[in-house]
């Protein structure tokens, strides 16, 4: 089979050939169809974050396919099923975090693409308990995106209890803001969309954004305040202003939930304001099995688009680079 390498950090990928993987007990052989190219891959890639992947590994956490062969003990997926494999490759079933719902807080995860070889590959292993089955009417490519995109901004949402009349500002109108900004609509939100970017800012309009903020020409703390302030500000731009902005857009008892990870960000959380508007900061990561079912459902239903670009796997490299360039409108998915 073929697949996108990281041999070393910062180095770009290697497409190289790989013998297919055999399925364990508990595990299923994927065909890959589609998958999803995420800002964290190439985090990963470049061993950004303090916890690191071991080179060599095969990136990629959107990965969508037909299952091909069947571990041992594997009942609940079928030859020829079209699944899903997200970020959250594996979790262990029995902590606190797993038993009240919070699975992806469990410490024994493995992550798809960094703990454990991913999508960027024609053929994929997955822990057959944590592949998602694709329903009927979404195809490879549309579910792709759905898969980290799509879950980690509707649990960003959720985790910001976003309720009908609210304003909720998305902070980066891109592979996952442009989908934040359509779940936002669908909870009933008035929403305030932020970029840098004339195609992103245009995007997010045609997709139902009613306040547009131009970063390069507006302070967006200052525009959110002038309409009463953020009851929720969504942070997915990878950029360490753009969450200080976002955070100063709050109104009283707003809540800036943290999505984008810069690598070694920080900001400044001033502690009287903090207090005294009783203000909330709040960390998202991703979703979990029950949050990609409804997104699943909702994109099936025809209530969001997925605004992508298909290229084939041999373009990783030179499509990262356009993606660390802000050149890619939305999402760019790999078709095998």
């Amino acid at each position: 089979m073929k697949a996108a390498v990281v041999r070393a950090f910062g180095e770009p990928l290697v497409i190289e050939e790989r013998p297919d993987p055999e399925p364990g007990p508990g595990q299923v052989l994927i065909r890959v169809e589609a998958s999803g190219l995420c800002h964290t891959d190439i985090h990963a890639a470049h061993g950004d974050w303090p916890v690191k992947p071991r080179p060599p590994f095969v990136p990629g956490h959107e990965g969508v396919g037909v299952v091909e062969r069947l571990g041992e003990g594997v009942e609940r997926l079928a030859v020829g099923q079209r699944v899903a494999v997200p970020w959250l490759g594996s979790a262990c079933g029995r902590c606190e975090h797993c038993l009240s719902g919070w699975e992806t807080l469990c410490e024994s995860q493995v992550n798809t693409g960094y703990g454990c070889d991913g999508g960027f590959a024609e053929k994929m292993l997955a822990r057959a308990d944590f592949a998602q089955a694709v329903p009927d009417g979404i195809t490879p490519s549309d579910a792709a995106p759905l898969t980290c995109a799509g879950v980690t901004t509707y649990k960003a949402l959720k985790v910001a209890g976003v309720r009908p009349s609210q304003l909720v500002a998305i902070s980066g109108v891109g592979g996952l803001g442009h989908l934040a900004v359509q779940y936002a609509k669908i909870a009933g939100a008035t929403v305030a969309a932020i970029d840098v970017t004339d195609e992103k800012l245009e995007l997010a309009s045609a997709l139902g954004a009613d306040l547009l903020i131009d970063a390069r020409k507006d302070d967006p703390a200052e525009v959110l305040k002038r309409h009463g302030g953020a009851h929720a500000a969504i942070a997915l731009a990878v950029n360490e202003s753009a969450f200080v902005a976002a955070y100063g857009g709050l109104r009283r008892g707003g809540k800036l939930v943290m999505v984008a990870l810069p690598a070694h960000g920080t900001i400044a959380v001033p502690i009287f304001d903090t207090v005294l508007n009783g203000t909330s900061v709040i960390g998202s990561i991703v979703g979990t099995r029950q949050d990609l079912a409804e997104v699943y459902r909702l994109h099936a239903a025809g209530r969001t688009r997925v605004i992508r670009q298909t290229r084939p796997l041999d373009s990783v490299n030179e499509s990262i680079d356009e993606v660390l360039r802000a050149q890619i409108p939305a999402r760019i998915v790999f078709e095998m």
